[in-house]
């Protein structure tokens, strides 16, 4: 199964918000960005752990 890429759904939030002329709507984009980042930031750790892992049990 495919990653999602978080980061490129970061960035999207991040240019609509950008763009938004109502502050609720940039606010939700906002908020929108950030749960994507922080998504991103734990996919990133997982990998982390499991190439260590692997890396351990491969010793």
């Amino acid at each position: 199964m495919a990653q999602p890429d978080y980061l490129a759904q970061a960035a999207r939030c991040r240019a609509e918000a950008d763009l938004a002329t109502l502050e609720n709507v940039r606010e939700r984009c906002l908020r929108a960005e950030a749960a994507w980042l922080d998504m991103a930031a734990r996919q990133e750790q997982v990998a982390t752990a499991r190439a260590r892992r692997e890396g351990t049990a491969a010793n």
